[in-house]
Parts: C-alpha cells; structure tokens; sequence
C-alpha cells in the first residue's frame, strides 16, 4: 500500500534544528567475536532499534533519539563493525551484521522490539527479518532495496548509477538538492558525522540469506517502507518494485528529499515511523 505522508506544517524551506537529546546509557556490548559500541535510553517502554546507513554509526540519530524517547520507548542504537567505537571485521572471518545484531539484542536481554533502519543498515535489518521474525514488532526501511541482490529490483537498481558514481562526494549522492540548498549547516554537520564514523577498512560483512524478488514475498513482518522522491540510490519507482514483493507493507515517498529522510526532513520521518509503530503494537 503506498501512503503519501501529510506534511502537515513542516515546511521544508525551514531547517530543523538537532533538538536537546536525552540521557542514555554508552556501553561496549562484548559479543561472541566482537565489541560494538551503543547507546541506550533505557525504560520500560516498547524497545526501539536503529540501524544506521553506510555513512553514519551510532552517532546520526540525534534527531530520532529524544523524540521517540518522549514518546515512551527504549531507543537503543549501536555501531555496525568497521564503524564509530565499535571492532574492525577481520578478513578472515567478518561475519555477518544480521548475526552481530541477534547477539546485540540477546546481550541487552530484548525479546521482541522495533527495528528501524535507512539505506545500508536496511540490508541488515532485511537480513534478519527474514532469520528472526519472530523477535520484530515491526519493520521500518528507508532508502534501501531490502538487500536485494538477485533479480529485477537489483537489475534496476544498477541501471541508474554512472560509471561516476563512485567517483560523486557521498554528501552529493545522499543528500537531496533541497536540503543542500537551504541548510548548509547540516550538510556540514552531516559530513561531520559521516567522517566521525568511519573508523577503518574492515571486510565487508555477509548476509545469512540470499535476498531475491521471491525470497521477499516469505517476508513476514509487518514492514514501512520509506524513500525520498529526490533519492539516487533508491527512487520512488524502485521502492514500489519493492512494495509489490513484500506482503503487509506501507510504503511512504517523502517529498523534497535524497537518501537520508531521517536527517533531511527529521520531523516527517520521526511522525511517519511513530505513526507506523504505534499501530504495529496493536
């Protein structure tokens, strides 16, 4: 089902400003072949899990942490291998990031919980929705082609990119021309925070399942789907490739916005999520 989100009174011409974060508690969680850094707010309320792109860590979710905290959840977020305070993934044995995450989870003691997570943080939480459904409350995916590496929607997905693509400042590639127009300023502190949290060159993690069109449809969590009309990674059109493989989904395109809805357009991020979470609980 496709959703267009009511912008409500957000303007977009107007910047947000990163809001006033709450207390949280910074842990290493000591895991079987690893340590990954993480910070959680603790409480009694519904565990919330972030899982960041490729260009941030722990540290991006200074918009999100707060708000869905006053809302009455547990935020928790942690570092994949290879970023901000967590271990380098050796070449030997990297593992995979939707293992670490089921270790993650069983460390902190969480049963069931959401699971939120944009651009490469959604392969890994594809990843693990398909091994453990049983321990998601609900789904949330922005700006990611569900780790889809077989078939049409990775077909597609290629077909877009220059053989420049590389070559483009990440800033360029995941930020719309919306917001770089109008707020320097979390431009300059986006990179900040991209910069801060590559720490190394490990290897690159694997995925436990091979993520085709068909292996999407046994997807069995209820699932958000979220993408900016202004994303090169991850177009509208793609994202609804997306939505017709994956059975109980919402789909939401957010206007004037690349790939990074939960930095560029925060306040419609934070409301749609909620909004979807809220009734996932029900």
């Amino acid at each position: 089902m496709s959703v267009t989100p009511s912008s409500g009174t957000i303007d977009p011409m107007v910047p947000v400003p990163i809001p006033e974060q709450v207390p949280a508690k910074e842990g290493m969680a000591a895991l079987p072949g690893t340590n990954l850094g993480y910070w959680d707010t603790g409480g009694t309320g519904q565990p919330v899990v972030f899982l960041h792109p490729a260009s941030g860590s722990a540290l991006v979710w200074l918009y999100q942490q707060p708000v869905f905290a006053k809302a009455g959840y547990r935020v928790i977020a942690y570092s994949r291998r290879n970023y901000y305070n967590s271990d380098l993934a050796p070449n030997e044995n990297p593992g995979s990031a939707s293992v670490d995450l089921q270790n993650f989870v069983d460390y902190l003691g969480l049963n069931q919980f959401h699971l939120v997570s944009s651009a490469a943080g959604g392969s890994v939480a594809a990843d693990y929705a398909l091994s453990h459904p049983e321990h998601l409350l609900s789904l949330t995916v922005s700006s990611n082609n569900l780790a889809a590496r077989n078939g049409y929607i990775a077909e597609a997905a290629e077909k877009i990119k220059s053989k420049e693509w590389d070559d483009l400042p990440r800033w360029f590639r995941e930020l719309g021309p919306s917001y770089r127009a109008v707020n320097p300023e979390g431009v300059a502190k986006w990179i900040e925070l991209n910069e801060k949290s590559e720490t190394g060159r490990g290897a690159r993690q694997n995925l436990v399942n091979a993520v085709t069109p068909d292996k999407l449809e046994s997807l069995k969590v209820r699932t958000l789907l979220v993408t900016g009309d202004a994303d090169m990674f991850t177009p509208p059109s793609i994202m609804r490739m997306i939505g017709r493989q994956v059975p109980n989904n919402e789909l939401v395109i957010v206007p004037e916005c690349g790939h990074s809805p939960y930095w560029e357009q925060p306040e419609l991020f934070n409301r749609t999520v909620l909004e979807f979470i809220r009734r996932s609980s029900t």
